[in-house]
């Protein structure tokens, strides 16, 4: 990497690490958008793009396929995270074409918006109940209480495993987690996440392979089945994209419910506006996914030498796309910082763009829609609760550690 000039260290996504920053990162990310929108992150080793246009393009033109393989590790001299680096290699999420189509191809025969439809119904009754072990007491944890619990257990219905493996699932999620949203790693946390990757390897090939209790039907029976053009996913294909199915689509979910609830709550007209008009809800969920994306940034590598905001990006250089920085880019989207149901014009970056748009999208949408409708319909009077307000280490998945709240 060529030198380049000094980085103001008050401009590093670096500052994520300080808590009050994660708490709030959008004036950091209103800076960067100004005064560096394409910079080279010394503290990271990466580009950093924040603009609305340079963030698409970046999602759309470069490199996902930036996971080292096990035996590049070992040249490294890295050692130890070998069965993490083998799991994430076949994910599509990092992934080119044309591996990375031959992946989503066979995929998408089993995750289709038909699947999803059908648990609408499900959704609602585990949304319900979920509300109804609370409902008597006037308070609730929301994140413990609902937005953790709620898609685990969706997806374990959407997987086709016991329900009552759900909280398990949710916690091996939650560390394998730290390798997709982080770009500092706990080196304290490594054996955990490893354990926890281990574990999930095991616990689905296990689920492919009891004979006493055959596969029901579900995302997992249906990505064991899929066939396109004679080719089926291996074993480990299947194992890793379950994997990173679940794994995305729990933490960014509870995310969403999270801290799309504390937006609202810190707005009581629009808490208002969406609790009586349930008609806009569809809108209010793709601005919440906006205003606050469950996803903050993603990394790529650069394909070749490309010119960006005036600076000259190298072949082979790592990228950070700052997809929540780029939603609140007033080029893009008028008066950005205001929370706005009516906006008809939101292609908003939250779930991605092109090859690589989120494969969940259309359950997230559906769980958002759920899940807000649920808990202003059913809860009166809403408040936050007493508390300082703490946000997960997680600086890509962010997302609250608690919400509480109170009700009448």
């Amino acid at each position: 990497m060529a030198s380049q000039p000094a980085l103001d260290p008050s401009l590093s996504l670096y500052r994520l690490l300080d808590p009050a920053v994660l708490a709030d990162p959008y004036p950091l990310y209103a800076r960067l958008r100004e005064e560096a929108p394409v910079v080279w992150d010394p503290y990271l080793h990466c580009w950093v793009v924040t603009r609305y246009e340079d963030v698409h393009a970046v999602l759309k033109e470069f490199s996902a396929d930036r996971t080292p393989s096990p035996e590049q590790l070992a040249a490294l001299g890295i050692k130890g995270i070998e069965p993490i680096a083998a799991v994430m290699m076949r994910q599509m999420l990092f992934l080119d074409a044309p591996k990375h189509t031959h992946l989503r191809k066979l995929c998408s025969t089993a995750f289709t918006p038909r699947r999803v439809e059908v648990l609408e119904g499900r959704i609602e009754e585990i949304a319900n109940r979920l509300i109804d072990r609370v409902h008597a007491t006037g308070r609730m944890d929301v994140i413990n209480d609902f937005a953790a619990p709620f898609p685990s257990i969706v997806f374990a219905a959407l997987l086709g495993v016991p329900e009552g493996d759900a909280a398990q699932l949710k916690l091996w999620s939650a560390d394998f987690a730290e390798m997709l949203g982080n770009f500092q790693h706990n080196i304290d946390r490594i054996a955990q996440v490893l354990r926890s990757t281990a574990a999930m390897v095991d616990y689905f090939r296990r689920a492919i392979h009891e004979e006493d209790r055959p596969l029901a039907d579900g995302l997992l029976k249906s990505l064991v089945e899929a066939e396109v053009d004679g080719e089926r996913l291996s074993e480990e294909e299947v194992i890793a994209n379950a994997i990173v199915t679940m794994v995305g689509g729990q933490e960014t979910t509870t995310n969403l419910i999270g801290s799309g609830l504390l937006t609202l709550l810190r707005r009581p007209d629009k808490l208002a506006e969406l609790r009586d008009t349930p008609g806009i809800i569809d809108g209010a969920v793709e601005e919440l996914l906006r205003f606050e994306s469950p996803s903050q940034h993603t990394g790529r590598i650069c394909r070749q030498d490309t010119m960006m905001g005036g600076k000259l990006i190298k072949k082979g250089d790592a990228v950070m796309a700052v997809m929540a920085a780029g939603n609140r880019d007033p080029r893009r989207f008028a008066d950005p910082d205001t929370l706005d149901f009516g906006r008809t014009d939101n292609r908003h970056l939250a779930f991605g763009w092109a090859a690589h748009f989120c494969f969940g999208a259309p359950l997230a949408r559906m769980e958002g829609r759920i899940a807000f409708t649920a808990l202003l319909g059913r809860l009166t009077n809403l408040a936050l609760g007493e508390g300082k307000l703490e946000w997960r280490e997680n600086l890509g998945l962010r997302g609250l550690k608690s919400l509480p709240v109170t009700f009448a």
